[in-house]
């Protein structure tokens, strides 16, 4: 398959990612493609569990979000690319938070080495694989779990949270524009977001293509309230530009190994 198509796939996933109907017709003719391409990307993505079919086009799953258990494995190389150059910027001894999602998971293996790292959590991904890492001390925020989110988010992750300093947070971002700013899709998990950037000296969100330009119902921040924002190395240069006329601080990642 080309990679035009796969790009094309990309966008109409970030927007249903983002809790937004897609209609056949009118992507094929935004894409300048037939209807019947358009239906084929819709039935790849209905067989990735990333939106579901109806008459004319297609849905965003339940809750606007693919469960994290779903995404997990989606990407992966992409995620390891952005995670490699977002993790190049931390210092030793430094208190960093990972907040839940897939992209934050796959920095679990890019954390350095030896590093006198405390790291805490809302994910319960994340904090099995960070027990696996015997130079990392580890903190686990608890509380009800959101199986879609795949960690704590309600009141009670909340009051944890608060007590802490944080060096350098890693926020998990549904969606990212330059007017939208960074949003998600749960209002909890915005709430809990909004509260871990307010407690963070430093915050980095590592997005990938298909996030760039997309709106969430759930405003966490603008764009150019994080510190930096990292990319994958062929994200849209026009999206770009968008951002950093928004203020945006961005951060290109190298291409996947």
């Amino acid at each position: 398959m080309s990679e035009l198509p796969l790009a094309r796939r990309d966008q109409i996933a970030g927007r249903l990612s983002a809790g937004q109907a897609v209609i056949a017709a009118a992507l094929a003719t935004e894409f300048g493609v037939s209807e019947d391409a358009i239906r084929r990307d819709l039935r790849a993505l209905a067989a990735e569990g990333r939106c579901r079919r109806v008459y004319g086009g297609a849905l965003p799953m339940a809750g606007g979000v693919i469960p994290m258990a779903a995404r997990i494995g989606q990407d992966r190389e992409r995620k390891l690319a952005l995670a490699r150059t977002a993790a190049r910027s931390i210092a030793r001894g430094e208190f960093l938070f990972l907040d839940s999602g897939s992209t934050n998971l796959a920095l679990v293996e890019r954390l350095p080495d030896d590093f006198d790292l405390t790291i805490a959590t809302n994910g319960i991904d994340i904090a099995a694989a960070v027990l696996h890492r015997q130079d990392l001390r580890l903190i686990v925020i608890g509380g009800s779990v959101h199986a879609a989110v795949g960690g704590c988010v309600d009141t009670d992750a909340l009051i944890q949270v608060q007590r802490f300093n944080i060096d350098r947070c890693f926020i998990g971002a549904c969606a990212v524009s330059a007017q939208g700013g960074i949003s998600a899709v749960d209002p909890t998990d915005a709430a809990f977001k909004r509260t871990l950037l307010s407690l963070s000296r430093i915050s980095v969100a590592m997005v990938t293509n298909e996030k760039l330009e997309t709106r969430a119902p759930h405003r966490i921040a603008s764009a150019k309230s994080i510190s930096q924002i990292t990319v994958e190395h062929d994200a849209p240069a026009a999206r770009l530009a968008l951002l950093r006329r928004a203020g945006a601080t961005i951060a290109t990642a190298a291409p996947p190994e």
